[in-house]
């Protein structure tokens, strides 16, 4: 059995605003260490321990250098992704051979009622994304990428707003969610009791690895797939529709179309790092 963990920042428990991530970062990397752990004690105690072959962490955050490789020496199944750029961003070498996702850290999409950092992807850029007509967030994107590779997603971790987003139908139902906190504003959040979540924590990774990958479902788009991006300002949207077969649908938005959601995955960070080289 193979376990890949996607780990972003903003839905980790301790954290509630971009400054606090970055000017003091040497806690912040201690939060991160310190779920991480959990979420890796519970594997190793689980029941299904015996059966795991492999553990890869990506770190998926920003430019993906916010663990420290000691995490490696947790166990000696675990390896370790970091840096960026690089392709398929937050999902780096997952292929089929895997059994289990975990998106551990994740938060809100962008515009969501008391989403604690709530954005997706950029929060200088992005608007709005939707697929098939559908609102979405990292958690959904990077889902809908192990989907296409018959890998389930079945542990999530992040805030309060993330879990309302999630469970709805025609999301992800299914996953084994931890809430590690609840935003009181954009920049701020009540992060529930370490303890508390440290057992949850147990409880939804045992859940998690008690079922087989096939007992899953997978989250999927159907044909033809329409990725739509809304970004802040008509500059951006300019630059975006530098990548071909992009269309104009506004002064904001564009339009990109694919049969294949790995073509799609991958466009839609070139349009996303497009829209980086615009003004306002």
């Amino acid at each position: 059995m193979k376990i890949f963990i996607s780990m972003d920042m903003e839905g980790i428990p301790g954290t509630f605003n971009w400054d606090h991530e970055s000017k003091d970062r040497s806690s912040v990397k201690r939060y991160i260490r310190t779920h991480l752990e959990d979420i890796i004690n519970s594997i190793v105690t689980s029941k299904q321990n015996g059966l795991i072959d492999e553990i890869v962490i990506a770190d998926s955050h920003s430019m993906g250098d916010n663990l420290d490789y000691e995490i490696t020496a947790l166990d000696e199944r675990i390896t370790l992704i970091s840096g960026g750029p690089r392709a398929t961003y937050m999902m780096p070498t997952l292929d089929d051979s895997f059994d289990h996702v975990f998106l551990v850290g994740y938060h809100a999409g962008t515009g969501a009622l008391h989403g604690n950092m709530d954005h997706t992807y950029s929060n200088s850029k992005i608007q709005h994304i939707s697929i098939n007509g559908k609102a979405m967030n990292e958690a959904l994107i990077n889902a809908a990428y192990a989907g296409i590779m018959g890998v389930p997603v079945t542990l999530v971790t992040g805030d309060l707003a993330l879990s309302r987003e999630l469970q709805i139908d025609g999301a992800l139902p299914w996953a084994n969610f931890v809430t590690t906190k609840e935003g009181v504003a954009k920049f701020a959040a009540k992060n529930y009791n370490m303890l508390k979540v440290r057992t949850s924590v147990q409880d939804a990774v045992e859940k998690a690895l008690s079922k087989n990958k096939l007992d899953y479902p997978l989250y999927k788009f159907s044909d033809p797939i329409i990725l739509r991006i809304e970004f802040h300002s008509t500059s951006m949207a300019d630059m975006a529709c530098l990548m071909p077969e992009t269309k104009r649908i506004n002064g904001k938005t564009v339009e990109y179309r694919n049969h294949d959601y790995a073509v799609m995955f991958e466009a839609l960070m070139a349009l996303v790092s497009l829209a980086y080289t615009a003004g306002f």
